[in-house]
């Protein structure tokens, strides 16, 4: 029986091997564990592995699941990899050491003022659409520069890189090269790319970030809706 153990060890296999194919050195890429909606098990699981890394999608979700453990696991790093509200701009900054999704003016004016509130400075990514899908966060390619400089110049975040999410009929590759190619020209060195099906093309052209959840957990568990018996 593969135990969660295991799969870390197999995505992280993945993933160097990826890197090496690249011509890159596996160390540049993170394992992101993305644990939204996950039993506690596999939290601790995981943990116990040695993954320090996760991603969540919802404030409330990862305060109930990580604001007491983090006095116990020192080295934890939390990633808010999901749409952030801007009446949770606050709880965000101070549960949370990167948020990967700004994606508006707005929210960045809150972030702003929530670390200038809380006295927390975190590194902020800029989500893109880079499939420009109406239905999906981010902002258009063609508006992500002067979207940096608002983020930086005006509200003075700590831009690393972006992230993104390609379209799910689309081949991912034109969307990391898009989003490697935006990135290269703000010189911003973090690309948080690739999920469970694509992570090892995200790594080809330069993720330094991946978000893996089913391939290393398996399949979600809704709360509204347990597994049968």
């Amino acid at each position: 029986m593969t135990t969660l153990a295991d799969s870390i060890a197999s995505l992280r296999s993945r993933i160097g091997a990826a890197a090496r194919a690249a011509g890159r050195d596996p160390a540049a890429v993170t394992l992101v564990a993305v644990s939204k909606v996950q039993p506690e098990d596999r939290i601790e699981a995981a943990l116990a592995a040695g993954q320090r890394v996760f991603g969540e999608n919802r404030v409330q979700e990862a305060e109930r699941r990580w604001a007491e453990r983090r006095a116990a696991w020192r080295d934890l790093q939390l990633r808010l990899i999901g749409p952030l509200q801007t009446n949770k701009a606050k709880d965000a900054v101070r549960l949370f050491d990167v948020i990967e999704t700004v994606d508006r003016p707005k929210l960045a004016r809150s972030l702003a003022e929530a670390m200038a509130a809380t006295g927390r400075t975190l590194d902020c990514l800029i989500q893109v659409n880079t499939g420009e899908e109406p239905q999906k966060a981010g902002v258009a390619p063609r508006e992500a520069e002067a979207f940096y400089r608002l983020c930086t110049e005006e509200c003075g975040l700590a831009i690393r890189g972006l992230m993104c999410i390609p379209p799910v009929e689309e081949p991912p590759a034109l969307h990391f090269a898009l989003l490697a190619d935006l990135a290269g020209k703000l010189g911003l060195p973090v690309l948080s790319m690739g999920m469970s099906d694509d992570f090892e093309t995200a790594v080809r052209y330069g993720a330094t970030h991946v978000r893996v959840g089913t391939a290393l957990f398996g399949a979600r568990v809704s709360p509204e809706r347990p597994p049968a018996p």
